[in-house]
């Protein structure tokens, strides 16, 4: 049974929930919105909102990583980084989508799979997931440190945030990223794995909330020494992108917590009632991550008025070919 998502043992789809203790499955499969013995409330959510809100965040991650490769005023490391973090989104989204299907499938008797190709879809799937939040930790991370470069040593911004290093750093995230995915899922009988995981989510948190305390402390300082040098614009904007990460840490924050609140009570306390309560709302997670991959690139576009513009020129091509 793996930590991530607690698939059950007899290889059903994963968001058949079912807690880390035993549980029978006659209480497992109880109807949504039940209450059970022990006071637990288990809301149901049909497969059809998931396939619907995967399908959604997938188009909006699509339109955004076409408008940042299409329009050369986003080619900067910022956008690049922005690009990668919209990628990661999409991994959730395919995943969601791809799995979902199978699960409709399989529950209307289209599609019969034997279980090794199920445990080879949930692998592909659990190494999609867990490649998507390493890396959008880390390429948040990187966002944030970019931030404060551009706002702390704007004058020297362009000779230590090459392009170079930019494509090398999204390299080594993306194969850090992977590699870890990989060994993760392959270990994932061992609670290490969840106290890896735990501890990366932690870090990064600490990690950005450090960059951005000091950014908005010591910004208006730095402020007055770059007008001296006739830079106010780019200060400016510099910090409407210190802003516009803040954001997105917050619904990242908002959106993951509770999965890795799961994670963290399958460490402390997986027999406990209380624990028990929580584990039954599995599904309730996985939407809000889902809404995370489709929350993004409306930040995005309403924190930033050329991505704006050009995503709504992709709209309207799009939109004027289908007519």
């Amino acid at each position: 049974m793996k930590p991530f998502f607690l698939r059950p043992s007899d290889m059903r789809p994963l968001r058949q929930e079912r807690n880390p203790a035993d549980v029978s499955e006659n209480e497992t499969n109880s109807t949504g919105g039940e209450r059970h013995s022990l006071g637990c409330v288990q809301i149901r959510i049909p497969q059809e909102l998931f396939l619907a809100l995967g399908l959604i965040s997938l188009v909006e991650n699509i339109l955004v990583i076409l408008a940042i490769i299409k329009n050369r005023n986003l080619h900067s490391p910022m956008y690049y980084f922005i690009c990668c973090l919209a990628v990661s989104d999409m991994l959730v989204s395919v995943s969601n989508v791809v799995e979902t299907m199978f699960m409709l499938l399989h529950d209307h008797g289209l599609l019969d799979l034997h279980p090794g190709m199920l445990r080879h879809l949930d692998n592909v799937i659990d190494v999609m997931i867990c490649s998507s939040v390493v890396s959008s930790l880390s390429f948040l991370c990187t966002i944030a440190a970019d931030r404060y470069i551009t706002i702390f040593y704007a004058l020297r911004y362009h000779s230590i945030m090459t392009t170079q290093r930019a494509i090398t750093i999204i390299v080594v995230v993306w194969l850090a990223s992977i590699t870890s995915s990989i060994l993760f899922i392959v270990y994932h009988t061992d609670n290490a794995v969840i106290v890896c995981l735990v501890t990366f989510f932690c870090t990064t948190l600490v990690f950005n909330a450090v960059l951005y305390l000091h950014m908005f402390l010591l910004a208006h300082v730095h402020s007055r020494r770059i007008t001296a040098f006739h830079k106010s614009r780019r200060q400016s904007t510099s910090m409407k992108g210190a802003i516009t990460l803040t954001i997105l840490l917050g619904v990242f924050i908002l959106c993951w917590g509770p999965f890795f609140l799961h994670l963290i009570l399958i460490l402390t306390c997986p027999t406990s009632p209380f624990c028990n309560c929580f584990f039954r709302n599995f599904n309730l997670f996985l939407i809000l991550i889902i809404c995370n991959s489709l929350i993004d690139p409306l930040i995005y576009a309403y924190r930033s008025q050329e991505l704006r513009k050009t995503l709504q020129e992709l709209v309207m091509c799009s939109w004027c070919f289908g007519v």
